[in-house]
Order: C-alpha cells, then structure tokens, then sequence
C-alpha cells in the first residue's frame, strides 16, 4: 500500500486555508492539519476537514460528451475540440461570450481570459464575481482608489473593536472566525449587526438585530454620533482624505438621528450610541462584511458608507483596523486580478485604456491583434440579451460556471440560455446547465492539477496536485491551450505546466511583478502587491496614501433607499438568504460529501415563533413561500434566532431555489438583490402558484 500527504489550499470560501491531502494508492482517503500556514495555523472548518469526499465521486465527468438531438454521446478529445474550434471560428467576435471561475486556479483564469480576448476576440468575459462583489469592486475603487481587502486574516487578531455585519463569520469564514476569539481574547469587542441571531452573534459583546436593507441608514446613523460626540479623527481627515464637509452634512440629518433610524432599522436607539462610542473611541477598529452588504441594490452604497465609516475614525492603513470585505470563493480575488471582469485588464487597468491595450496585445503577440478597447458585457446583461432573444450573444462558454442556480430571475436565465446557438460547458459534474449544451468538456478539480489562487487577504498560495484526474478529464488550462492551438494560436499558448502560466502573469500584473513559483510555495505565501523581486509583499494597504491620484480617500456620502421589494397586505414578511457552515454556494460539491450531507441536504425557512403561530405553522411543516416572481416549497422551521417580520433560506438547494426571487439589481454595478425580498408564506397544500 503506497501513502503520502500533499499540501494544499482548500477549495471553497475565500480565507485559503492550507491543509494536506492523504493519498492511499492514488486516491485521496482524507484530510490532515498543515501547521504552517499563518491563515488557519492547522485548524479547518467542518467544509475543509470532508473536502476530498467529493473528489472521487462516481459521477464525475470522465470524457467530452457531443449532443445529437436529445442525446449526450461519448466523445474523444479531438473530435469535441475539433467541433468546438469549428463553431467558435464560425461567430463574429461579440457573438461570443465566455463566463470564468472563482472556483479555478488564478493560471486557469487566466488562459480563460486570454483565450476570450486574444483568440476569439470577444469583449465578453466575466464570472460570478458579477453575483457577490462587484458591489465591493465598485464602492472601494471610488473611495480608495483599489478594490481589494485592506488587511490580512492576522491582522483582526490585532483589533481593539470589530464591527461585523452583512457576514455570519463563523459559518461562512469559520476561521476568520478564530482570529475574532484571538482579537476578544486580548480585551476586544465584537458588535455584530444581523436579521438573525447567528453562531457570530452568540460570540458578540453588542448584537444589534436589524431589517436587511436599512445598512446605510445604521451606518450613516453610527457616523452621526460619532461626529456629535467629536469621536472622528479630525487628523486622519484633514490630511489623508477629501469631501468630508459633504459627508458630515448628509450624516447629520435628523433623518440620521439614533431615535429615528432605530425605529426604521427595528433597533434600540441605546444600541446605536453605543456602537458610534466603541468604533469612535476604539485605538484600532476593523470592519468585516460579506454579501450580506453586497447583494443588494444599494450594493454600493453600502460599501461606500462602510469606507467613509472608517475613514471618519482614521481606521485605515494600520494593523488591526481596515475594511475587511470576506470574499465568498476561494479564487474569486484571483479571478478579477487577472482580468475575468469586462470592463478591466489583468492588474485592474480599464479596457479602454489604450495604452493598457497596446502593451496588452503586444506582450501576447497575437498576429491579428485582440479585442477592441471596448467594455463588454457582464453576466446580468449576456442574460438579458439572451433573454430578449436579441441575437447579439449566439454562443457561450462556461468554465466552471452554473447559472442555472447561481444567476438571480432563474426563469429568465433557463428561457434565456436556450436561444443559444451554441453552448460549451467545461466542469467537473454534470450541473444543470450542461443539459443545454452542445459540448459538455470534463475537468480536472482542484486536488488534480498544479496552481494558485489568492485568497480574500490578496495572499497568492499554491495548490498542488495529489492524484489524477478521473478518466480523460484535464486541467482546464490544459484544454484552453489546446482549444487556442487548434484555432491557430499555439504560439500564444506555449504552456508546458501551470508554472509558465504563472510566470507570465507575473509579467503582466504589475501587483504579481515580484512574485515567484517558489516565493508562493512557501507556507505564508505573499500578499499583494509585490510589485518587485524581493519585496516582502503587503499584508496592509494604505499605510501612506491610497491608490487615488492625489493619494486622498474620498468620503462618498449616500442617502439611504428603502429597498425595491417592501413587504405589504399581499407579501407581509421579509426575506433574506445565505450561507450555513456545512455547505457552501450552490452545493455541487459539499452536497457530494456524505458528512457534510448527512448534517443539513434540504432547504428550509426560518421563521419567528410570533409569526409561525399566527399561520399555525410549526417545524417541518411543509410551507409554500412566494415572492412577487415566482416560489418554492419547504420545510419550516420556527426559531427564536430570527427577527420577527423576517424570515432566511440557505441557497445552496437547487430544488429550493432561492435564485428565483429577484429582477432588482444595483444600477453601478449591477449585483443583484439576493438579500432582500417580500415574500407571502402560507401552509402547502399541494399546488404552487
């Protein structure tokens, strides 16, 4: 019997961390602690301790599959890519699109990228960071000038206060989660702003339950006080940032007042105060949230207010303090570092910068150039084409990408997906949407194939392989390069192992340019930006300047919005969604491993005793919730955890889709309203409108 042990980064949420693979006789038979990483120090969360049960699941995809009529039929690789090259070479660039992967490593992203740009010329490319932070993206590159996290996982041990709202940090981020107990451990306080009485709230020293959709109304209340109270940092402001006067003006309404944003919040006045006195007085305060704040349509504006809250108490650039933003995949960060987004080039450089573009096409060396500097589509708005039937998107591929459960209005998406012309997907299972496609490509996992990904703290780290893939699965670099070959281009894609790849990102990001094979192989990995060879890299940003032309962080005041969808007479209670410790996002993976399964494998809603009694509902009753768009049915369950008048659903059940519920999206950035929707709920009976 042969045994070895592989070091690698978990696959799933975005705080990476490491932990070894135990292989017996070329099958991975269970997980051991990896001490060295500074992320998780050897600790894993119930989701990375069963990771590799998935691995090896009968139903992995194993060979290219072609459609004939109503039929998949085994394929061998030259014929799948030999027709895939034929169909793509027969659409006009911008008839094409190609959806990427936070799930996939960053050297897969980006030969996703690549191939979009410089072999099928088309401007459409993104992935799903479209569906949880874009709103991040947006809000912080108006206020700092960059998009990223502030300060590393370590560092929230170092707090004086936390603030954490939008995030049930320890089941989303379990070990993020470790560093809070370490920062309270050391005489810190946690406030924690939620609809629901959660894991993270139980750990709280102020808990303030809220209604989902009134976070700049909280927030901007909190900076009032602040200001009355003459707890702002009056140097970090005159010198560091600019428009403060803008925002002490909006803040200081009395629309802002403790008395009367409590009552629009559902929170005791008392509780805002004291919030506005620990931030304000607190030597080191760090703020963490997740999509809680960025799945809603005033995505932006939430973020902008959490900017400007820090700002005001001089919480950036220094260890223990920052905006925190817990990115929900495990490559999400890489995958918009490397230019997965329409509108940005690998390194955050606009598409329609022409110099970018220039020294873009030139590195490639592409014979007939690549894409115009144009902003292509994103996701929401590849789906509304296709919807409308507009003829403008005729084919699409996706890499590691499921819409037919992660993209909100899921009708529209299924409608949409179908005047397709021609559709490839290339992933590990058999999702839902590859039974709409023409060419279904197999994929190695993350456990079976050599890369990196960087995690939400902007640390690169390696993965590494442990086994082979299944059947004739391939890494999807592998497939990319000889797709790109087939189509003309193989001396753009040279590629001998996931290192070249490596290397030349590192050529073409200048926050990569210091970066190394070896350098991130290393336990701590490095933090960008590592903007030259020995740089140590950079777990803090800002310490100086932001990333602003003038070095200034702009203060961005925002009014609150109620959000579009209210409860009323019809639709009386709120609902919201997220995530629950044992399975993450759309399940395909955790919902394959049996532990994690046997815990929680159905959907359900959470509802207040109060409200349960009124509708004589009681746990596990089979209840039917709708929304103005559509429903589902399942199970209740009544919980004193949850705010009277809301309700929760996790996500992760295709067949309790909570994806249906929303058309709303943020008018910047274009995340959709995940968070916040009324809803009607009433006992099953058998028939759902």
């Amino acid at each position: 019997m042969s045994f070895s042990q592989t070091t690698t980064t978990c696959p799933y949420c975005g705080t990476g961390c490491s932990l070894n693979l135990i292989v017996q006789d070329g099958k991975v038979t269970g997980t051991a602690p990896y001490y060295r990483s500074p992320v998780n120090e050897g600790r894993i969360c119930p989701k990375g301790t069963y990771c590799h049960q998935f691995i090896h699941s009968p139903d992995r995809l194993r060979k290219p599959l072609i459609r004939r009529g109503d039929i998949f039929y085994e394929a061998d690789w030259d014929a799948a890519l030999n027709l895939v090259a034929k169909e793509f070479s027969s659409f006009k660039p911008d008839e094409i699109a190609v959806l990427s992967s936070a799930r996939t490593s960053n050297e897969d992203n980006y030969l996703a990228m690549k191939f979009a740009r410089g072999v099928l010329k088309t401007r459409h490319i993104d992935h799903c960071a479209r569906l949880c932070h874009s709103a991040t993206m947006t809000g912080l590159s108006l206020a700092f000038g960059g998009s990223a996290m502030t300060n590393s996982i370590p560092d929230i041990g170092e707090a004086d206060c936390i603030f954490c709202l939008g995030s049930n940090t320890f089941e989303q981020h379990p070990l993020v989660g470790r560093q809070i107990i370490r920062a309270r451990t050391r005489g810190a306080r946690l406030i924690y702003a939620d609809p629901r009485h959660t894991a993270t709230a139980i750990q709280a020293d102020l808990f303030i339950q809220f209604y989902r959709g009134s976070d700049v109304l909280l927030l901007n209340s909190i900076m009032g006080e602040i200001i009355r109270n003459g707890w702002e940092d009056q140097q970090f402001i005159k010198e560091r940032t600019a428009n403060y006067e803008a925002l002490r003006k909006v803040v200081l309404q009395k629309r802002y007042e403790p008395e009367v944003a409590g009552n629009l919040c559902g929170v005791d006045p008392d509780l805002i105060k004291t919030t506005a006195e620990w931030i304000g007085t607190a030597e080191r305060c760090t703020i963490l949230y997740a999509m809680g704040i960025t799945q809603q349509n005033t995505g932006v504006d939430n973020v902008k207010s959490i900017a400007n809250l820090m700002m005001l108490t001089g919480n950036i650039g220094r260890p223990g303090t920052g905006v925190n933003a817990l990115r929900g995949q495990n490559n999400v960060q890489g995958a918009c570092d490397v230019g997965c987004i329409p509108t940005q080039y690998p390194g955050y450089t606009r598409v329609t910068d022409g110099s970018a573009h220039r020294n873009l096409a030139r590195q490639w060396g592409f014979p007939d150039g690549i894409c115009e500097p144009k902003d292509g589509y994103d996701i929401s708005t590849l789906f509304e084409h296709l919807k409308a039937d507009t003829h403008e998107i005729k084919a699409m591929y996706l890499i590691g990408e499921n819409p037919l459960v992660s993209e909100p209005d899921l009708v529209s998406v299924q409608e949409g997906i179908k005047n397709l012309e021609f559709l490839v997907v290339q992933d590990i299972f058999f999702t839902e949407t590859c039974q709409h496609a023409d060419v279904v490509l197999p994929a190695a996992c993350w456990a079976e194939k050599e890369g990196t990904q960087t995690n939400t703290e902007r640390r690169v780290q390696r993965i590494r392989q442990a086994v082979l893939p299944p059947g004739e699965a391939k890494p999807d670099s592998e497939i990319l390069s000889l797709l790109a070959t087939r189509m003309g281009y193989g001396d753009q894609f040279p590629y001998r192992q996931a290192r070249d790849v490596f290397n030349e990102i590192c050529t073409v990001i200048p926050q990569y340019r210091g970066m190394t094979w070896e350098l991130v192989g290393r336990p701590e990995g490095v933090c960008w930006p590592c903007p030259e060879p020995g740089h140590p890299g950079t777990p803090v940003l800002y310490h100086n300047r932001f990333f602003t032309p003038d070095g200034k962080g702009a203060f961005l005041p925002v009014d609150w919005k109620e959000p579009s969808d209210l409860p009323d007479n019809k639709y009386p209670f709120r609902l919201t969604t997220g995530r629950i410790i044992w399975h993450w996002h759309a399940g395909s993976m955790t919902r394959r491993c049996k532990n994690l399964n046997d815990e929680v494998n159905e959907g359900y809603l959470e509802i207040h005793p109060e409200d349960a009694a009124k509708l004589k509902i009681r746990t596990g009753d089979m209840i039917k919730v709708s929304f103005r768009r559509g429903g589902l049915v399942c199970k209740a369950r009544v919980v004193r955890d949850i705010k009277k008048g809301m309700t929760f659903m996790p996500f992760h059940f295709i067949e309790r889709a909570t994806s249906c519920q929303t058309d709303s999206s943020d008018s910047l950035c274009r995340m959709s309203e995940y968070k916040v929707a009324a809803v009607k709920i009433e006992k099953y009976t058998g028939e759902l409108a």
